[in-house]
This record gives C-alpha cells, sequence and structure tokens, in this order.
C-alpha cells in the first residue's frame, strides 16, 4: 500500500498548477533523510512480505461466486488487536498487520511484526501466512473467503459484485466496472480520475485473447458496448482502444485490483541496499515468469500468464506526446515506458558496476538531477531519483501542499510510490529507526500459503547469497526488459528462455562456493557474457556452464549452521521451485488454465463462465486449506 494521506484532493486541472512545487520540495526531502541518514548501519537483516488478498462471497445453494465490497467491515475486526496493542489495552502485540488495497474487494496481510535474520526465522513464515488466512476468514462473514488469487477470473462481467452496481461511475468512467469497486479514501478516486484526465483518455488494456478451436477469428468481444453513450469516453473503444483478438479493459481496478507477492528487506545500510536492488532487478522477470499466476481476464482465457502489463496499462498516464504518437509541445520528455514498469537504471556504485548495463537512453529531469548532485548525490543515485521525477504528482491534497521538508517526506513519497517498478530503493522515513530497504514487487501472488513461503524465503535466501558469495548478476537493462517482455507469455516458464548472466561470480569471490565443483568454474573469454538460458539452467545449473540459482542457494546453506527441522523446510521450498523450474510441475497460471479447459462446462471459446469460475474458486480454496490434493501443482507437498 503506498502513500497514504487524508485532505481534499485536487482535480487535476489544478493539481498540474503545483507539480513544480512538490517536485522541487520532495528533492528538498529526500536530501534532508539522505544527508541524515546517508552513514545510518543496522547490524542485521529484516524483512517482511506482503501477501494481498482478494475477498469473495460464495453461494453454494445457487451454485455462484461474487466479489465481496465488504472489506473494510472486515478490516474493521481485523485491526482491532493492532488497534489495542497501540492504544495500550493489552501488551500483546498482533501476529498480522491488516490494511486496504486499491480495490474494496482486497485486503493485504502482513507479519505483525518483521522477520529477522536467522534461519529459523525462515521456518517461521508458512505457519504465520497461514495464521493470516485463518484470521482473515474468521472476521468475514459465512459464504466469504480470502483467495490468495491474483486476480478475479471475471471482473468486468455484468452482476459480478456483491452487492451488484451498474458501471457508470465518475472517476473511472468504464463500461465495465463501477466506482463502488474503488478503495472510498479520497486518494484512490482521485487517482483514478487524475490518470484519466491527464492521460486525456481512459486507460487502454489489451491482453491477447487465447484462441481455442472454437474461439472466432478474429475475436471481436460481443460483451463490449460498442454503443453505449453514457460519457464522452465511450466512443474510445469502437474507435481503436479494443483490438481485435484482444481482451479489452478500460480501468485503473483491472490492473491495481491484482494482488501479488511482495518482500521488503531493511539492508544494513545504503551502500548494502543499493546493491541489493542492482542485483534483484535481472532477478524480478524470472521470478514473475516462475511465479505466474494469472491467465483470465474479464472472463476470457488470455495468451499470457501474468498481471504485470495489465496493471502498466492500467496507470498509464502518459499523454500522447509523452508515448510519442505526437510531437512534444506542452510535455517535456518522451517517456518510454508506464510508471509500472521495470526498473530504469541500476544505482549501485559497487565496483562490479559497468556503464555498458546501463545501456537504455535514460530520461531524466538535468535541473533536478544537478540540484541532487550539488547536495552531493552520487551520479548513479542522482539519475535514478531525477528520473522517477520526469512524472508527475498525480493526487496532491490541498491541505498538505506546505511542508517542513526536515521533518515530512510526503512530497517525495507522492513521486516515489506511484513509480511501481519491479525493484524499489525505499529510503528510511524522516525522525524513524528503519533502515535503507529494496522493495522486491514482480511475483505472483500464489494459490497456496506453502507457495507463497516457499518463494519468500527463496527470494530472501538469494539475497544472503547475493551478499555472502559476492555474486554478481548484472546483464545490460535492455536484456532485463526482454525478459519482461518473455515472462509473460504463456507457458514462459518451462518454453521460453531468458537472458543471464553466464558468471556471477566477481573477481573478488570472498565466500563464494570451493568445492572442487567444475560447475562452478568461470567461463572463458568474456567475463560479462550472458546468454539465453531456460528456466531449468537458471534454477537449477547446467552441466558444464552457469551453477544456478538453487544449487548456491544449497552452497550458502551448507556454509552455516541450520538445525536439520528448519533444513528440511528449507530443502522443501527450494524442491518446489527446481520442480517448477524444469517442468515437472506447474505454475499457477498453467493450473488455472487446466482447471478452465477440463471443465466439462467449457466449450473450447475461451470463456470462462459463472458455473466454470465457480468450481475454480471453490477448487482453489480447498486446495489452500490443504482439504484437496493437486500433485500437478504441488507434488507431493502439502498447501
Amino acid at each position: 500500500m503506498g502513500l497514504l494521506s487524508l485532505g481534499t484532493p485536487l482535480h487535476w486541472n489544478e493539481a498540474k498548477l503545483y507539480a513544480d512545487h512538490v517536485r522541487s520540495h520532495g528533492i528538498d526531502q529526500f536530501l534532508s533523510i539522505y544527508r541524515k541518514q546517508r552513514t545510518n548501519q543496522k547490524q542485521c537483516l529484516l524483512w517482511g512480505d506482503e501477501v494481498e488478498y482478494v475477498v469473495v462471497k460464495v453461494d453454494d445453494e445457487r451454485g455462484s461466486v461474487k466479489l465481496s465490497l465488504r472489506v473494510f467491515e472486515i478490516l474493521a475486526e481485523l485491526q482491532k488487536t493492532e488497534q489495542d496493542f497501540q492504544e495500550g489495552r493489552t501488551t500483546t502485540p498482533p501476529e498480522a498487520l491488516w490494511r486496504p488495497e486499491y480495490g474494496r474487494h482486497m485486503i493485504e496481510g502482513t507479519p505483525g511484526e518483521p522477520y529477522g535474520c536467522t534461519l529459523r526465522d525462515l521456518s517461521t513464515v508458512e505457519d504465520n501466512m497461514k495464521r493470516r488466512r485463518r484470521l482473515a476468514e474468521a472476521a468475514m462473514l459465512p459464504g466469504e473467503l480470502p483467495m490468495t488469487l491474483v486476480n478475479y477470473p471475471r471482473l468486468g462481467c455484468p452482476h459480478e459484485l456483491e452487492t451488484d452496481h451498474a458501471p457508470q461511475g465518475l472517476a473511472c468512467q468504464s463500461m465495465f466496472v463501477p466506482d463502488e469497486i474503488i478503495n472510498p479514501h479520497a486518494r484512490f478516486p482521485t487517482l483514478t480520475a487524475n490518470i484519466r484526465r491527464r492521460r486525456g483518455s481512459k486507460v487502454e488494456i489489451n491482453m491477447p485473447i487465447f484462441h481455442d478451436v472454437n474461439t472466432p477469428r478474429p475475436f471481436i468481444d460481443p460483451t463490449v458496448p460498442w454503443d453505449r453513450d453514457w460519457s464522452k469516453h465511450d466512443k474510445e473503444a469502437a474507435n481503436g482502444a479494443a483490438k481485435p483478438d484482444h481482451i479489452y479493459m478500460d480501468a485503473m481496478a483491472f490492473g491495481m485490483g491484482c494482488c501479488c507477492l511482495q518482500i521488503t528487506f531493511q539492508a544494513c545500510n545504503i551502500d548494502e541496499a543499493r546493491r541489493l536492488y542492482d542485483h534483484l532487478a535481472p532477478i524480478a522477470p524470472i521470478m514473475l515468469a516462475l511465479t505466474a499466476a494469472a491467465p483470465i481476464f474479464r472472463g476470457y482465457l488470455a495468451d499470457v500468464d501474468c498481471r504485470w502489463n495489465v496493471i502498466a496499462a492500467s496507470v498509464d498516464d502518459r499523454t500522447p506526446e509523452e508515448r510519442g504518437l505526437k510531437p512534444l509541445q506542452n510535455d517535456r520528455f518522451v517517456i518510454n515506458k508506464s510508471r509500472y514498469d521495470s526498473i530504469d537504471t541500476y544505482i549501485s556504485n559497487d565496483a562490479m558496476y559497468k556503464d555498458k548495463y546501463n545501456d537504455l537512453d535514460l530520461v531524466y529531469d538535468k535541473a533536478i538531477y544537478e540540484k541532487l548532485r550539488a547536495g552531493d548525490v552520487d551520479d548513479l543515485l542522482a539519475r535514478h531519483i531525477s528520473h522517477l521525477f520526469i512524472r508527475d504528482p498525480l493526487v496532491i491534497f490541498k491541505e498538505l501542499l506546505d511542508q517542513d521538508d526536515e521533518q515530512s517526506s510526503d512530497h517525495f513519497e507522492n513521486l516515489q510510490s506511484t513509480n511501481w517498478q519491479t525493484v524499489r530503493f525505499k529510503p528510511p522515513p524522516p525522525s524513524s529507526n528503519i533502515g535503507w530497504r529494496v522493495e522486491f514487487r514482480s511475483m505472483e501472488a500464489q494459490l497456496t500459503d506453502f507457495e507463497n513461503a516457499a518463494f519468500s524465503v527463496f527470494i530472501v535466501l538469494l539475497t544472503r547469497v547475493i551478499l555472502s558469495f559476492n555474486l554478481n548478476f548484472y546483464i545490460p537493462i535492455s536484456k532485463v526488459d526482454d525478459n519482461m517482455r518473455t515472462a509473460h507469455k504463456r507457458g514462459a516458464a518451462t518454453n521460453d528462455k531468458f537472458y543471464f548472466r553466464k558468471n556471477v561470480f566477481s573477481d573478488t569471490r570472498a565466500g563464494a562456493p570451493n568445492n572442487g565443483d567444475t560447475a562452478h568454474a568461470e567461463p572463458e573469454g568474456d567475463e560479462d557474457a550472458y546468454e539465453l538460458m531456460t528456466m531449468d539452467e537458471i534454477m537449477n545449473g547446467q552441466d558444464q556452464g552457469f551453477p544456478g540459482l538453487i544449487p548456491l542457494v544449497d552452497s550458502y546453506l551448507n556454509s552455516v549452521n541450520v538445525d536439520i527441522e528448519t533444513r528440511q523446510k528449507l530443502q522443501n521450498y527450494l524442491s518446489l521451485i527446481s520442480r517448477r523450474a524444469n517442468g515437472e510441475l506447474m505454475t499457477g497460471a498453467t493450473y488455472l488454465r487446466k482447471l478452465v479447459t477440463s471443465h466439462p462446462d467449457y466449450k473450447q471459446d475461451s470463456v470462462v463462465s459463472p458455473a466454470i469460475n465457480y468450481d475454480l474458486i471453490k477448487t482453489v480454496d480447498k486446495i489452500a486449506k490443504g482439504e484437496l490434493k493437486a500433485p500437478e501443482l504441488l507434488g507431493d507437498f502439502d498447501a
């Protein structure tokens, strides 16, 4: 959940007048934090996960399921223990913290306290996630369920909300979803409307349809109300916004209504945070493909497996000039990506970094860059921040325009929190004991707590391996972008290849595994060489070449003290990921797709009907609760 503030949000026509004010003071706030915290040292790793849930209402008598919009009533119950602890009514800290998300059908759960740096901490993650699921369901009405689905498969289809509302909202002006699906906090309807106002049109989201035997060619969606004339934007679909052979969506809710699995690390210092940011960036598209779990949008099977491009398009506020469709006249930059996309620049000053890795023509605000440099911020970090600040602030609260830049970071976070990238570098909040952090954001929410724990723990272990073995994952940013595009393909985890570095051991390999295994030998030739590798090769290794991420994690675990019980649990997680990478186990997307295509009501026409959706929801809930085995998804592991 990003920045939340209270006050009077400004309409875009007024907000844009204060854009430079927010940018200027945002940089002043960052410089204040940088001066005070740049030498901040923490003793050890702290980290936490964020799991997002879709709340559904199941009616078994009617054999139907709908999205529940009762999240704020549910949150009021879930947050009581946290409030009691904060107000001194109990000395017992909450087991979990609960927050709203963009959608009124979504909740976010995190552990009550950060996890620590021990391997024993890793063994508690799954139990905490299971406890969160039980707590969430206990706060709900009979029939309501918290689901770790990436998205509700029939979001945007008629009569899928509990309660029903017509799609005639002034904020999103969608032909498919009403404003009632949006979090009612003033930030969210304003963010939705101001993206549309700034862009000059509704957002355009088009995901390729999965062409089955009976899917029409070309596919022209019969459920789009082509002739609707309620809003001036209604004509956009017929005028080209809705593409043939694609699933068309027209509102922020389709993207920001998706759920993900995010991990935030507190590093020991700013340099370690920047190093982790850089080396996790090439991992982000790999993990997106491996956690793929979003094959259905607006009641249709898509020919993609992931959510990322849907969200990117759902918050794309760029004007036609910024998208390069018209010559620059009123805007300052041509911007190549949405605000929600992969990173554009590495930021670490570590000796492993080379300028050739930053091979994109980075667009950044040169005046802001010079201001940062004058404030003693180095070149790479100044470029990163000034690149984020080419964007406009989308939500400005009138009461918060004037702030004490030594005590507040609201203006900085206004821009920082609305640049949603695969990895996020997070400065400490002012006047806090929190350190420099990195947020890993690409992974999709998994169907079960076992899977969510496995991927969370794997990323944490990978950060330990990166630092302990001094690993080098740098490849050119352009190849990271290529990998992001590949990750979306249907079945990418088993069918496609990804660019990855061949030699991950730096010249100063302190702590690197040294067990005589030829798989760890440095390749001849260019030390910075990269090549296309299968997911199996990246995760499990090559016979003569890259050792594989999982064997590297195993080497790390073999080098530290760990009790047998913890080691076995960690091994189960690594085994799940290894078997998913080699194709022995399905990704969530492949499994959900199979549930649809094998359903007796499926007509091989790409349509996910209400009956199919009901059975899918019931099946996934049983799997998540351990009531139904899913060997194709989990093997012999228990959910």
